[in-house]
C-alpha cells in the first residue's frame, strides 16, 4: 500500500513539474533568438514574430530570415544587452540539415495520434547511430496521392555532435533551449525540433525537480496548517476577550443602575473610589450659604470643620438650644446635635456652643423659608 502512495505521488509530481515547465516554455517562447552557424561564426537573429508580436518557434519557418542582431565568432562572448533578451525568451539553435539524416515511413492516418510511438519503436532500424547516441524529430503529412496515409518525415542526428554545437554555443555565453533543423528545399516547411531542454530530463534532474516541488507542497501545507491554527487561536483569545469586556460592562451598568452605599463604595477600585467620594462629597461653599441663612443674626462661627459629610461648628450666640432646629430644616444638615456643652461667656450676655450635624451633598436652600 504504501509502495503504491509512493508511486502516485511520484507520478503527481513528475506531471506538476511537467506542467510548470510546459507553461513556462510557452510564455518564453513568445520571445525567441534564433542562433545559426555559418562559416565557422554564430549569427544570432530575432525569430520572426506574428501580427500580435508573439513567435510560434512550432509554427516558424527557418527559410525567414530577420536582420542580424549579433555575429559571434568562436568563443566570442555575447554582448549584456542579447544576454538579457536570451533570458527573457528561449534559444534556438538552428542545425545544418547537412549533418541530418532523414528517414522516411508511411502510416495509416488513423495512426497520427500515435505516430511518436511508432517512430521510437522504428528507431533503433532507422538511425545510423546506435539508439541512446541519436536525437530526433519528425513532421508528418497527408500522402497526396493516398489521402488515407500520412507521410511521416524522421530526422535523425548524432546526440555527440549535437551536443558539441552546444557546448560551442555556450562558449559564447547563450544556452540553447532548443535545437531544430528544418528540411531542404521546402520554402514553407516549419522548423522541426531536434531536441528540447523540456524534454531532455535526465532522471536526475528528474529527482530533484520532484524534491523540490515535494518540499513546496509541505511548505504550503505548514504554512496553511499554521495559518488556520493562529487563526482559531487569534479567535480564541478575541472570544475570550470579549467576554471579558461584556463582563466589564455589564459590572459598569450595574453599578451605574443600581445606587451605591458606603459599605458598596469601600469595595469598587481606589480610582472608582475616589471618584465616588468626589461625587458624593457636599459643596462647602452651599453649606456656608445654608448655615449663613439658618443661622440668626445673634450668633456668628468661630470655627468650621468640614471632613467628608461631617461638619463641625463652633462659635457664640444669646442662646444656643433655638440654634439646633434652624440648622436641622436648613436643608443643608441632618442629625444636628451638640458634641461638647455649651459654655457661657466671661461677659455673661453670649454662651460658647459646639455643634455637629451630617452635611448633604444635595442642599435645598430655602427649605424652611
Amino acid at each position: 500500500m504504501l509502495v503504491n502512495i509512493g508511486l502516485l505521488l511520484r507520478r503527481w509530481f513528475d506531471v506538476l513539474g511537467a506542467t510548470y515547465f510546459a507553461q513556462r516554455e510557452i510564455w518564453r517562447a513568445r520571445r525567441a533568438l534564433v542562433v545559426s552557424c555559418e562559416n565557422g561564426q554564430f549569427i544570432v537573429r530575432q525569430a520572426p514574430g506574428r501580427e500580435d508580436g508573439t513567435v510560434r518557434p512550432e509554427e516558424w519557418n527557418g527559410r525567414e530570415r530577420s536582420p542580424a542582431l549579433v555575429v559571434l565568432a568562436a568563443g566570442e562572448r555575447v554582448s549584456t544587452e542579447v544576454l538579457r533578451a536570451a533570458r527573457k525568451g528561449i534559444v534556438i539553435l538552428e542545425f545544418s540539415i547537412e549533418n541530418v539524416a532523414i528517414r522516411r515511413l508511411s502510416v495509416p492516418v488513423q495512426a497520427r495520434d500515435v505516430v511518436a510511438g511508432i517512430v521510437r519503436n522504428q528507431m533503433e532500424r532507422l538511425s545510423p547511430w546506435q539508439s541512446d547516441g541519436a536525437i530526433y524529430g519528425f513532421d508528418t503529412a497527408v500522402d497526396s496521392e493516398d489521402s488515407v496515409t500520412l507521410n511521416v518525415r524522421v530526422l535523425i542526428a548524432a546526440r555527440a555532435v549535437v551536443d558539441c554545437a552546444r557546448q560551442q554555443l555556450e562558449a559564447s555565453g547563450l544556452v540553447a533551449d532548443r535545437v531544430v533543423t528544418y528540411l531542404p528545399n521546402a520554402d514553407t516547411a516549419e522548423a522541426i525540433t531536434l531536441w528540447s531542454r523540456l524534454a531532455d530530463i535526465t532522471p536526475e534532474d528528474r529527482s530533484v525537480i520532484r524534491r523540490r516541488i515535494g518540499v513546496g507542497i509541505a511548505a504550503v501545507v505548514t504554512a496553511s496548517f499554521g495559518l488556520a491554527l493562529w487563526a482559531l487561536i487569534s479567535a480564541n483569545f478575541i472570544g475570550r476577550a470579549g467576554e471579558d469586556v461584556a463582563a466589564r460592562i455589564d459590572t459598569v451598568r450595574h453599578h451605574l443602575q443600581s445606587p451605591l452605599t458606603l459599605k458598596s463604595a469601600a469595595s469598587l477600585p481606589p480610582l472608582q473610589r475616589e471618584w465616588y467620594n468626589k461625587e458624593t462629597a457636599p459643596s462647602a461653599v452651599m453649606v456656608l450659604e445654608a448655615l449663613s441663612r439658618a443661622l440668626p443674626d445673634g450668633a456668628y462661627l468661630t470655627e468650621l470643620s468640614l471632613q467628608g459629610t461631617t461638619l463641625r461648628i463652633v462659635g457664640l450666640a444669646k442662646d444656643a438650644p433655638p440654634l439646633i432646629a434652624p440648622l436641622e430644616h436648613s436643608g443643608a444638615l441632618t442629625q444636628v446635635h451638640f458634641f461638647l456643652p455649651t459654655t457661657r461667656e466671661p461677659d455673661g450676655a453670649h454662651f460658647r456652643f459646639h455643634i455637629e450635624g451630617r452635611a448633604q451633598t444635595t442642599v435645598e436652600l430655602g427649605k424652611d423659608q
